[in-house]
């Protein structure tokens, strides 16, 4: 067994002695892989320590010099991607190609941080009295804080950390114990690109290690993205200790099929949006509606020979490239298995079983195959919970109202879509849809790393959202200066309200 996955502090790869570890596996073949340390307490302050001490130089650093070591980093992933992604494949059990996807789509955000020196400008307006000019300024907030989840190890680290160092802040970071080392290798690549002692560090733990972040006086803001439970747990354990928080909850994403949506762009946005990653997406759609018994039967019919075409096995080596891989460890696993029994029990029509999914040489993994039910009704716990795995539920409607009071009633609003040609139709969900990121004709709407992404009710805690115009407003606060020379001062104190004259 290899040396346990440490800690890494001040540009160096730094080995705990907490005497606490977690088994890493290899989610294709069931086997352990390494071991993660768990830091303690002590530990996590000696980061949070490190990023104190930094932030004083790195924020009169000026930002081009900051977007400097932006643009230096974004290299050396864009040339080093394969060796990431690999990695990625390895520990989470994503197919190559989608863990690719997954940098590029963390790229972007490094590009947007590339721009900080235009984002930082702040706004001035001269004579907003006579001889009286105001401006503002966008200052870094300290020592800030990211705790990412284990589906996305470096997409989602890199939608906080980029934002947060190119604003002039210092980081900790706190990835998920069950595929960190894609994480870690990021953290070598920022000193590599010449980011200085302490600013960016990153420690290996679990609850103790996140406990200290919340309540760290030093830590001044916490971004979070993960389950709905643990995501109201960091929100008001940040908040009561007086940190800005930013976290983002669970998701059920419906997808409105209407009657005159294009059958075979519905399939196969269908097919890759509930089975791509094993299911395990926050923007995945787990909810067909289908408006009419017409159109939910010719789609399950489409989507059964389909599915029966997918090929599932070991995300990295095979060729082939499977459609999807494993789910990412065997209690996952298990979880996904009991959702499938539930939704039986419950009297949904389970169209294709994924619970006996066998991968020939690899019959240790953590695999569950692709699974659809149909006649599901929103009484169920399949309709209602979030399953994260790769099961897609059908749910008819007898019209578009319907549909839509479907999903504006339901607790989550992360993501959702509808597929139609009918302008006025796709009008009213974009308006009327209570739910943060909407897609027509699009099955996964990620916005961009200029957008912002977040949802609306129990998907998300906090006034702003992740990355874009909004990551830049967390990371930052703003100070308005009013300022008049002694030559424009008036003769003598006035005693009522300033105005401007």
């Amino acid at each position: 067994m290899t040396t346990p996955i440490g800690n890494f502090i001040n540009n160096q790869l730094t080995p705990s002695d907490s005497g606490r570890t977690a088994a890493v596996f290899n989610p294709a073949t069931g086997q352990q892989s390494g071991s993660v340390c768990l830091a303690s307490a002590d530990e996590t302050r000696a980061a949070i320590a490190a990023a104190q001490t930094a932030f004083p130089a790195w924020s009169k650093t000026p930002p081009v010099i900051r977007a400097r070591v932006m643009f230096q980093f974004k290299a050396i992933v864009e040339a080093r991607r394969d060796e990431l992604a690999k990695l990625i494949c390895l520990e989470h059990g994503k197919v190559f190609s989608d863990a690719q996807g997954e940098i590029t789509r963390g790229l972007e955000v490094i590009e947007f941080a590339c721009g900080i020196p235009h984002l930082l400008k702040g706004e001035h307006s001269l004579n907003v009295g006579r001889e009286v000019d105001s401006h503002s300024m966008m200052q870094p907030l300290g020592v800030c804080a990211g705790i990412s989840p284990f589906n996305f190890p470096a997409m989602v680290p890199l939608w906080m950390f980029p934002v947060a160092i190119a604003c002039g802040n210092t980081f900790v970071m706190k990835p998920s114990e069950k595929d960190p080392s894609s994480t870690l290798l990021l953290a070598q690549w920022l000193a590599e690109a010449g980011l200085p002692e302490g600013v960016f560090n990153l420690v290996n733990g679990d609850k103790e290690a996140v406990d200290v972040l919340l309540t760290d006086e030093r830590v001044q803001a916490v971004s979070f993205v993960g389950s709905t439970p643990i995501a109201e747990y960091i929100y008001a354990t940040a908040s009561a200790h007086g940190k800005r928080c930013q976290a983002l909850g669970g998701a059920k994403n419906h997808m409105i099929v209407m009657p005159d949506a294009d059958p075979d762009q519905v399939v196969n946005s269908l097919m890759g949006a509930a089975y791509g990653s094993a299911g395990e997406r926050c923007m995945a759609i787990s909810v067909a509606v289908c408006v009419g018994d017409e159109v939910a039967d010719h789609l399950v019919e489409r989507l059964q020979g389909e599915i029966a075409e997918l090929r599932v096995g070991p995300g990295f080596g095979t060729e082939p490239e499977p459609h999807m891989g494993p789910v990412v460890t065997q209690q996952h696993q298990q979880k996904i298995l009991s959702y499938i029994d539930a939704g039986v029990a419950e009297g949904a029509k389970l169209l294709v079983d994924g619970r006996d999914c066998q991968v020939a040489g690899h019959e240790e993994g953590f695999f569950v195959g692709p699974t659809l039910f149909d006649h599901v009704t929103t009484a169920m716990s399949i309709y209602q919970e979030e399953i994260f795995g790769p099961v897609l539920v059908v749910v008819r409607v007898a019209d578009f109202e319907t549909a839509l009071q479907m999903i504006n009633d339901h607790e989550y609003g992360n993501g959702t879509a509808i597929f139609t040609r009918d302008g006025d139709v796709a009008r009213q969900f974009e308006e009327n849809v209570k739910v943060g990121m909407v897609g027509v004709n699009v099955p996964i709407p990620v916005p961009m790393a200029f957008h912002c992404f977040g949802g609306w009710k129990r998907s998300a805690f906090g006034p702003l959202n992740m990355h874009g115009p909004d990551g830049v407003r967390f990371f930052t606060r703003m100070k308005t200066i009013t300022k008049r020379w002694p030559t424009g001062i008036r003769s003598g104190a006035e005693f009522s309200m300033p105005t401007m004259k």
